[in-house]
């Protein structure tokens, strides 16, 4: 069976982004199809400034707003990162086969180490590493495919080089990766800036809809989108990310096509209020779904330590066959 896994960071809320680009998904087909494993990645929340009690408080919250998405179990496994040792200790292993120059030319580091220099200050060298312990966080599982959005592409075509690395050097270990992503809304913009992602750890909330926003919230951010000076409604996402954005939304919510959707509306206004309500209706179940798993953080701390518990004992044996193959002496009582 094929093996899936994909993750989530708990450095902001949870947004219609991650939910309409990835986790619908998950729950709708990935764990139908695959022996699926979906993280609450909060190692990599650390490569910020960040509150703990914070990162603790969004762990917890994403971790719930996979179970309410529809993520079952029974079907897949749901675990925290940092309750699976593995994850660390490959990724040390990795970082001896990764180069400095990999690291330096992937895009978010250079975005982010750009935003600091100009604000007088550095970034730490988590964030400059990270990439690696995404490829650990990949390989330890012998993944076969990994969900993301368009973004993380790269980082996904830095497991692979790892894993033909490592497999050529050391003799083969790895599972070498691919990365998939919905045909639609594979990347939901922000409603202000429609030529950015929607991320959950800006700052900014105007143009951000959170998975836990109310309905009348919901409604105000989308009544306030971004369009352009245009009176036709046009599916153009070059000339006219606005409008575009707005109907990729529309078509993730209702199945449509964002190109036909576009030719049955005259104004602006009649678009955004059609939008808004679809979304309203996606998040619906997922809020009310959410809202019980509040009430039993009991069945929560039991799916997670499950998890964790799967989780380990799938990548134990991959992670010690590679530090077996990059020449690390096995503990004196490990089985031979």
């Amino acid at each position: 069976m094929t093996r899936v896994f994909s993750g989530v960071k708990p450095t902001g809320h949870l947004t219609l982004g991650n939910y309409l680009g990835a986790m619908r998904q998950w729950a709708a087909a990935d764990q139908h199809r695959s022996e699926a494993l979906f993280c609450v990645v909060d190692l990599h929340a650390l490569t910020v400034d960040h509150d703990p009690a914070r990162v603790r408080r969004l762990s917890r919250q994403a971790a719930s707003l996979l179970l309410a998405a529809g993520l079952d179990p029974e079907l897949c496994t749901v675990f925290v990162q940092s309750h699976v040792d593995e994850h660390a200790r490959l990724s040390y292993v990795l970082e001896c086969v990764a180069t400095d120059g990999e690291m330096r030319r992937m895009i978010q580091y250079k975005e982010k180490t750009a935003r600091e220099r100009e604000r007088g200050g550095s970034v730490r060298l988590s964030l400059l590493t990270y990439p690696v312990l995404m490829a650990a966080d990949i390989l330890a599982y012998g993944t076969d495919e990994v969900p993301v959005g368009d973004d993380q592409t790269q980082h996904v075509e830095l497991a692979r080089d790892l894993a033909v690395r490592f497999n050529q050097r050391y003799g083969h270990t790895f599972t070498v990766p691919r990365a998939t992503s919905p045909a639609v809304a594979a990347r939901v913009m922000n409603l202000q800036e429609p030529a950015s992602k929607m991320g959950k750890s800006d700052d900014a909330g105007p143009g951000i809809v959170y998975l836990l926003d109310e309905p009348d919230v919901v409604r105000k951010k989308v009544a306030r989108a971004v369009t352009d000076s245009g009176r036709d409604v046009v599916y153009d996402r070059e000339v006219r990310p606005g409008p575009a954005n707005l109907l990729e939304i529309l078509a993730a919510c209702t199945g449509g096509d964002p190109a036909e959707l576009a030719g049955g509306y005259d104004s602006y206004g009649a678009l955004k209020k059609d939008a808004a309500e679809a979304v309203v209706e996606v998040l619906r179940p997922v809020q009310e779904r959410h809202k019980e798993l509040c009430a039993d953080p009991g069945y929560v701390d039991g799916v997670l330590r499950e998890g964790a518990g799967r989780a380990r004992a799938m990548a134990r044996p991959t992670v010690d066959a590679a530090y077996r193959a990059i020449g690390l002496l096995p503990p004196a009582n490990a089985a031979r």
